[in-house]
């Protein structure tokens, strides 16, 4: 451990015997429990609070967030930073190494405001946004990393700080997200700060965005995922000296003070303790397959129940995890041509207990594709006349008409780019479908690599990045692999902290329309009979035929050789008008089989 030094040692009986509230600041809370308990702490630290604006965190930090309990040497007390254990990698002189929102590149050039609850989730409104019981003075870059997520247990780090501070995918039960996870000797100050959050503002939070953190109401004011990752954070890591300095020092300042830090008890008089969820879901049912491709198949079942909730869904092939989603639909991607599947479904809940697997159900991949030909590109040369603002653009090429949020039009790549800021770029309509798409990203303003996304008929396929470092990047996301018509969205989502992304020279390829299945699976399919054809007349057996819009006839190259409007009107049979012999595909509106010509 590091030594901790003399002034620490000597003053630490001073700095405990002076963590409590003056006397008599909590009576109005006595004999209260859960709820009404947390309402009459609210009232308690409302009352006294003096909004002494954003600007004036810089001044409140000069006494609440320097560093007297391991280096001893007065420098910003940063969480994200501060190595317990050994020397830290580097340390901020107050006022002289604080920045805004920008001004930093790598950890360690200077430190600004992080808002540990993120302020876009009140749209940085006062008091909560000069807050200084929440917003910590911390490193520039890290808070950059940390963005808008939530906080929570990392399962693989995409990003790691010199101190340990960890942002990637949740290994907290109930919660799959990407989250931002301190080092464990602040963990418990986090918790602390965001329960201080959800009682002082609780009537607001119905107004508030969640984040995928708050609760959306006064109590208990949380998720239930991250309350109880906050109350696992709070027991193992107890209130510190630092934070009770803190605490007497941000009510000089601000005039209230955190109860949490002088009562630890009321965390758990209010929320208890996590509940131990040992009953798992019900098993999924009415599992079936259908829509296949010549590497995918889709996928739908009923719902599993569960006594607090399901929260995703895993997805077998042949025994094989594939995937898990959170709704009752699925596509499975990567399959081989001409092989039969099969498939089946487990529910989880959010303490990680499993159901029994759903019914088996079997699916065969087509032999082949068409597609896999340029079906388009969109070089942006016909947006709008160069400007800086950021405005909804809208224009058309290539008979495809394209609309930009949050857009400007003044930058470029190879020509003109569209450049968006928490914002999307969205197609109309496109026909053949989609199975590879290639693009050039370049960030122009901001300073972190990030990634957007891309969503085809709204479900994201796959996410093209950009570096921070500002050089053009082509990025590729193949085997998409959707079929039809299809709506083509590229997504800068809002935890981007404001990065500019410019987009130019989109391409992508068909991915053909046919379909085969050999399995009887609901009552859009249908049967050949007899097959071989003879006589250039195909009969077909089935449900619902006379519902049927059109008919395609295609041969096993892709070639479309015949389109019929209403087929199956006024009979069940259609002619042939002369096919040679040979294999060829017959595709409705929701269904396709193949036939074969004697």
């Amino acid at each position: 451990m590091k030594q901790i030094l003399s002034f620490f040692l000597l003053s630490f009986a001073i700095i405990f015997a002076s963590a409590q509230a003056p006397a008599g600041y909590y009576d109005n809370a006595a004999g209260f429990t859960g709820a009404q308990l947390k309402t009459a702490l609210k009232t308690i630290i409302t009352q006294g609070h003096q909004d002494n604006g954003y600007n004036g965190l810089w001044t409140g930090y000069a006494t609440t967030d320097r560093d007297y309990f391991y280096e001893n040497d007065g420098t910003i007390l940063d969480i994200y930073s501060e190595n317990p254990n050994g020397p830290d990698v580097y340390s901020y002189t107050l006022g002289t190494n604080q920045c805004g929102g920008s001004g930093y590149n790598s950890e360690g050039d200077c430190y600004n405001r992080e808002h540990i609850v993120p302020q876009s989730l009140f749209n940085e409104a006062h008091p909560m946004v000069a807050d200084i019981h929440f917003i910590r003075a911390t490193d520039g870059k890290v808070n950059g990393m940390r963005s808008n997520y939530p906080f929570g247990k990392v399962q693989n780090a995409s990003f790691t700080s010199y101190n340990g501070s960890k942002l990637g995918n949740s290994a907290s039960p109930g919660y799959g997200g990407t989250v931002f996870e301190p080092i464990d000797a602040f963990k418990g100050d986090v918790a602390r700060m965001i329960f201080y959050f959800v009682t002082r503002y609780e009537d607001g939070l119905a107004g508030f965005s969640t984040g995928n953190m708050l609760g959306g109401s006064a109590f208990p004011g949380l998720q239930t995922w991250e309350l109880n990752q906050l109350l696992a954070w709070h027991a193992a890591d107890p209130v510190s000296a630092e934070e009770i300095a803190r605490n007497n020092a941000s009510y000089t300042y601000q005039g209230n003070r955190n109860p949490f830090i002088d009562n630890p008890a009321y965390v758990n008089q209010i929320w208890g303790t996590p509940v131990a969820d040992t009953q798992a879901p019900t098993a999924p049912t009415n599992l079936i397959t259908q829509n296949p491709t010549s590497n995918t198949i889709s996928l739908s079942w009923t719902a599993a129940t569960d006594n607090i909730g399901v929260t995703g869904y895993d997805v077998y092939a042949n025994g094989v995890f594939k995937m898990t989603v959170s709704g009752t639909t699925a596509i499975v991607q990567g399959l081989a041509p001409s092989t039969t599947y099969t498939f089946y479904v487990i529910a989880k809940d959010a303490s990680g207990n499993s159901s029994p697997q759903s019914n088996n159900a079997d699916g065969t991949t087509l032999a082949g594709q068409p597609g896999n030909t340029n079906c388009g590109t969109e070089t942006f040369s016909n947006i709008p006349a160069a400007d800086s603002g950021y405005l909804t653009r809208t224009w058309t090429s290539n008979n495809i008409s394209w609309t930009a949020t949050s857009a400007r039009t003044d930058e470029t790549i190879n020509g003109k780019a569209i450049t968006i800021r928490n914002g999307s770029l969205t197609s109309s309509t496109i026909t053949g479908g989609i199975q590879n798409l290639e693009i050039k990203t370049q960030l122009k303003y901001g300073s972190t690599a990030g990634t957007m996304n891309v969503l085809i008929n709204d479900i994201q396929v796959g996410t093209i990045s950009y570096t921070a470092d500002k050089t053009v990047s082509t990025l590729n996301i193949n085997n998409i692999n959707v079929s039809g018509n299809v709506v083509i969205k590229i997504v800068n989502p809002v935890s981007s902290s404001g990065n500019r992304v410019a987009l130019d020279d989109l391409t992508w390829t068909c991915f053909g329309t046919l379909g085969t299945s050999e399995v009887k699976k609901d009552k859009s399919e249908f049967t050949i009979y007899p097959n071989p054809i003879k006589n250039n007349e195909l009969s077909v057996k089935g449900e619902n035929l006379s519902k049927i819009s059109k008919a395609e006839i295609y041969d096993l190259s892709g070639k479309l050789i015949e389109v019929i409007a209403n087929p199956f009107k006024n009979s069940n049979k259609i002619h042939l008008k002369g096919l040679v012999k040979g294999n060829y595909i017959l595709k409705t509106d929701s269904f396709s089989t193949k036939f074969i010509v004697d």
